[in-house]
């Protein structure tokens, strides 16, 4: 089926016009054909990358967003926040909580190796942080 997908899209781009949306569309896809049928020979690719966008669509929006953050220092704080934000959604690790918990035990105990998002789950996840 994917064989017969790329000769139907080869006879296609040869009668397009060089610069047209469709010839760069088709051009494209027949360049990376390899990359983008790898799925195929391993079961372990996904066929799509929508986790991928999904996280990569914060750090666009963030990027504009720290423009006007007021200062650099502000905009990598910002950014930080984002950051922890991402890896608690990653590891099902509920944002509340865990920022409350950890801001709380930052300061009354000081710094701490167990406080990110997938080490805390395993350490303190089943606890109520009250």
């Amino acid at each position: 089926m994917l064989e017969k997908l790329k000769n139907a899209l080869a006879r296609a781009h040869v009668h397009e016009p060089p610069g047209s949306a469709f010839a760069n569309a088709t051009r494209y896809v027949l360049n990376h054909w390899t990359a983008l049928t790898r799925f195929v020979d391993d079961g372990r690719l996904l066929l799509d990358n929508h986790g991928t966008e999904r996280q990569l669509r914060a750090v666009a929006l963030g990027r504009k967003n720290y423009l006007f953050a007021g200062s650099h220092d502000a905009a990598r704080r910002a950014a930080v926040l984002y950051a922890l934000l991402r890896t608690c959604a990653q590891h099902g690790v509920p944002p509340l909580p865990y920022l409350t918990d950890v801001l709380r035990k930052l300061r009354d105990d000081g710094p701490a190796t167990d406080l990110l998002p997938d080490r805390w789950h395993d350490v303190y996840g089943a606890r109520d942080p009250q």
